[in-house]
């Protein structure tokens, strides 16, 4: 048996969850989410809680069973309290500013970098060196982090660049004059 799967995910009072032949749908205070089930994984909900079931015991279903567990447990999380990621600028002139649904960096290019903030996130930036990336969808909000830092990734010298917050970047000595 699982043991991520095995365990029973507590519902709040205020979520609601239906199942509809293979699609988990779920609904809170901040929206709705909804996650196709994979074949032979059934849910089951009762006295406040959720449990996730097998139908057999082969090496993909076990698999599946702690994942579908862990996914229903994040929509939950999501639609009550919300992820977010933080982000911090580093470097000289380096600066960001949203702007209707995109986020306008300057990040020592010629020209600004312009990212489309996609449907479902929220991206606010602090003292133009502090990104804020939140939303309901796990997934969604660690992969628009991701993009957002691919833009100019935190190069190992002087640490110019975007960075997670709680990233530490390992330094490299630069060149050294010979004496």
């Amino acid at each position: 048996m699982s043991r991520i799967g095995k365990k029973p995910i507590s519902l709040p009072k205020d979520v609601k969850i239906s199942q509809s032949a293979d699609l988990v749908k779920v609904e809170g205070p901040k929206g709705t989410l909804s996650s196709k089930l994979p074949e032979g994984i059934t849910i089951t909900v009762g006295d406040g809680n959720l449990a996730v079931e097998r139908k057999s015991d082969g090496i993909q279903m076990r698999s599946y069973h702690g994942l579908t567990r862990t996914l229903i447990d994040n929509m939950i999380k999501g639609v009550t309290t919300g992820f977010e990621k933080k982000l911090e600028i580093s470097g000289v002139g380096y600066r960001a500013e949203v702007s209707d649904k995109s986020l306008k960096c300057i990040l020592g290019f010629s020209s600004p970098v312009q990212y489309d903030i996609p449907k479902g996130i929220d991206v606010k930036v602090d003292k133009q060196v502090s990104i804020v990336v939140s939303g309901m969808d796990k997934e969604l909000v660690g992969r628009v982090a991701a993009e957002i830092r691919a833009l100019r990734k935190p190069e190992p010298y002087k640490g110019k660049g975007i960075k997670y917050a709680d990233e530490y970047i390992k330094r490299k000595a630069g060149k050294s004059a010979s004496a």
